[in-house]
């Protein structure tokens, strides 16, 4: 079984930043691509970013230019480094992850924006 724990959520004034990890345990023999989605109260989850197993990152339109993935393939974790955000972004934050051609969510971590 593989577990995806996130971590690093909490309350933020706008303008401010937040750093999210999540780190994979379990039985992990080949470790693709990992991401984040969010879901804010009353919508569906969104794709917020994603880092694919060489290391190139994509991202939604809506955080490109302050939002940054990167991971480190020897913890086996991805993060998610939030910047200049914005009440818009309030939501629970998912890490995704692709591992034996299998996918994996974890349990979400909530991010609060205050104006």
């Amino acid at each position: 079984q593989v577990q995806l724990v996130e971590s690093g959520g909490g309350l933020v004034q706008a303008g401010g930043s937040l750093r999210l990890s999540c780190a994979a345990s379990g039985s992990i023999f080949r470790l693709g691509a990992m991401g984040w989605y969010r879901q804010a109260p009353g919508k569906q989850r969104d794709w917020v970013a994603l880092i694919n197993s060489g290391g190139s990152p994509t991202y939604a339109d809506s955080v490109k230019g302050r939002f940054t993935i990167s991971r480190d393939n020897a913890k086996n974790t991805v993060y998610l480094q939030m910047t200049s955000l914005e009440p818009e972004d309030t939501a629970v934050y998912y890490c995704y992850a692709i591992v034996s051609l299998r996918g994996y969510w974890g349990q979400g971590t909530q991010v609060t924006v205050s104006s």
